[in-house]
């Protein structure tokens, strides 16, 4: 008996469009980090993350049903 994955081929495949901008999301979550842009006022830094924040967790559900749909 074959176990079955979400995480197949061909889904990995169809979904790379939504993995590569997680990837680039991720990249300046951490540089937010390392450097700040905005000045020391937390309002700046709460809505800073904020905008890093929720596209990388909508994209990641997106992406989760993309992939339970295609698949």
């Amino acid at each position: 008996m074959a176990t079955y994955s979400v995480f197949d081929r061909e889904t990995l495949l169809d979904i790379v469009v939504n993995i590569v901008p997680l990837i680039i999301l991720g990249f300046f979550f951490v540089l937010f980090f390392v450097t700040s842009p905005y000045p020391p006022n937390e309002l700046y830094r709460v809505l800073g993350l904020l905008l890093l924040v929720v596209p990388f967790v909508l994209l990641g559900l997106l992406t989760w049903v993309a992939a339970h749909y295609v698949g």
